[in-house]
């Protein structure tokens, strides 16, 4: 084949692509996505509900949470290593490959979470074993977010890269929802057994969906825009070189714009959690529980509506208005979840998750994809996405640490205001491209070298 013909297959290829192997695409990103992120964010609840006296016993209230909150935030610090590794393996080898890697190496960490031993039972070496388990989660998540959006975005035919890279992002609020429940199941148990055997409960279950997700995602087929770079001999040697000497600007742009959606996560769903949790009323905890789950199940329905929004409206739009909603949520989230009334502990998460939230995280993938070529795009995911929600992650432990003992909210919708802010700057700054324009350069690049255009 000509790189003359490359370049219209490589414009029009996705589009051509069966529905069947792109709706099994979709089902295999997804299902493995929402397996990830449940296994991540068992610990998140469990780090706001139950790990600080289990793990930092001999610890005041407040420096229990800091620890388990630091330890929470270990495994956003491994992320971007992880993204570093699997990104320049799937730039260099393939994406679905490291998807199935990925699943493997967050079940099985996420598992042995459930059989360690307590401060109680091993001294300092249970908190060590538990970090070093998280740093290990980490690194898996950040290798696997990036190839799930690429294998459906690069699947995707042009004018709905939006929508399809939108599906793996629902399996953020779904795993979400899935921690969730399981939690709020084993927390109805006595506290003496929740705090013995319950809580291991739901890490060891994560074993059994974990065969599931390897099962469905060797099922898919490899990207065709991967599939295109490699026959045409465009792979690059050290994918991430590539990232920077495309420039500094998108990086930077799709950092900040990650900072933004990560940070919502941080304060909505772990830090505002904790906070609540310890509130005036009685089942305060289960309440805000609740909320949680219902906006996170809003979220993964609209999740694919502001994908296809995003198509239709542009990137830019679509991620302004849900940064601008989870600022204006966060005026009043602190006083309706301390208020005991679940209709408002309700709202404040469909407002914030359900919808705000959904807006950014169902148009970012896109957002980040269109800007960066495919010979390195994965690289460049994991080094914009995974920095981004790294920094985010120390969201709760610093606003714990500014507040001490007392009891306000104030740090940390002021740290959510502060990214909300610099992420809305990157989104609206500069020109973002058109889906396809970034992805036919190197190709057009490579004709122009050899002189077949």
């Amino acid at each position: 084949m000509k790189v003359a013909e490359s370049v219209e297959v490589a414009e029009t290829g996705p589009t051509r692509a069966d529905r069947t192997v792109s709706r099994r695409v979709l089902v295999g990103s997804t299902i493995g996505s929402a397996i990830e992120w449940y296994d991540f964010y068992l610990y998140s609840t469990a780090s706001a509900l139950v790990l600080g006296p289990l793990f930092f016993p001999n610890q005041s209230p407040t420096a229990g949470v800091l620890a388990s909150f630091a330890t929470y935030a270990a495994g956003f610090v491994a992320r971007p290593l992880g993204g570093v590794i699997f990104g320049h393996f799937g730039d260099r080898i393939g994406r679905k490959s490291m998807l199935v890697l990925t699943l493997i190496i967050m079940g099985t960490a996420t598992f042995l979470v459930g059989v360690l031993p307590t401060y109680e039972q091993a001294g300092v070496l249970a908190p060590i074993l538990l970090v070093l388990l998280r740093v290990l989660q980490g690194i898996g998540l950040g290798g696997e977010w990036g190839g799930g959006v690429l294998m459906s975005g690069e699947h995707a035919p042009l004018n709905r890269r939006g929508l399809f890279a939108s599906f793996p992002a629902s399996g953020f609020p779904l795993g979400l929802f899935g921690s969730a429940v399981v939690f709020r199941l084993v927390s109805q148990l006595p506290e003496d057994q929740l705090m013995t055997w319950g809580w291991r409960l739901p890490f060891l279950a994560s074993i059994v969906l974990v065969f599931v997700g390897v099962f469905v995602r060797l099922g898919v087929t490899e990207s065709p825009e991967f599939v295109h770079v490699r026959e045409t001999g465009g792979r690059s040697r050290v994918p991430l070189t590539g990232v920077f000497q495309q420039g500094w600007a998108p990086v930077l742009r799709g950092a900040f714009a990650s900072l933004g959606l990560a940070m919502i996560v941080s304060i909505y769903s772990v830090y505002l959690l904790s906070f609540a949790s310890s509130g005036p009323h009685d089942g305060q905890g289960a309440k805000v529980l609740n909320g949680l789950l219902i906006g996170a199940l809003a979220e993964a329905v609209l999740l694919p509506v502001a994908g296809l929004l995003s198509d239709l409206l542009g990137r830019r739009p679509v991620l302004l208005f849900g940064y601008t909603v989870c600022a204006l949520v966060s005026l009043v989230a602190p006083q309706w979840l301390l208020s005991g009334d679940q209709t408002l502990i309700v709202l404040t998460f469909l407002l914030a998750m359900g919808i705000g939230h959904a807006a950014v995280y169902g148009a970012i993938s896109a957002f980040l994809i269109d800007m960066f070529p495919p010979e390195h795009r994965y690289s460049a995911l994991a080094v914009t996405y995974q920095l981004g929600a790294t920094a985010a992650s120390f969201g709760p432990l610093a606003a714990v640490a500014i507040a001490g003992s007392v009891h306000t909210a104030t740090p940390g919708i002021l740290l959510l205001w502060g990214c909300l802010a610099a992420a809305a700057v990157a989104v609206a700054a500069g020109r973002i491209p058109r889906p396809g324009e970034v992805s036919a350069r190197p190709v057009r690049q490579e004709a122009e070298r050899t002189g077949t255009a």
